[in-house]
């Protein structure tokens, strides 16, 4: 079965200023850990319900689940909805930000 995938604009902001930040810090990575956080993104065409849920779920009216890109200290979670076949990625947060 595949899924649809939806980057809400949320999702998107947050992506675009993760990319401008780590490309100021590393120019030659930041388009490497960009794509492959898309890649990631759209891997959720197929098994979105394989990712864990997240603990927002417990304050959201739906299941709430993350997809962890990256390692350790420098994962970012990927969160989103499943809502018939369609994802709906709702942020991408880095892994060490506030949950709240």
């Amino acid at each position: 079965m595949t899924y649809a995938v939806t980057i809400m604009p949320a999702a998107e902001l947050e992506l675009d200023e993760a990319y401008h930040w780590l490309v100021a810090q590393t120019p030659v990575h930041g388009p490497m850990w960009h794509n492959g956080l898309l890649d990631a993104v759209l891997s959720l065409e197929f098994s979105p319900l394989r990712c864990p849920i997240a603990p927002e779920s417990r304050d959201a009216p739906e299941p709430i689940r993350q997809l962890l890109y990256g390692k350790r200290q420098h994962a970012y979670r990927i969160l989103f909805t499943v809502r018939g076949q369609t994802v709906n990625v709702l942020h991408i947060r880095h892994g060490a930000r506030d949950r709240h």
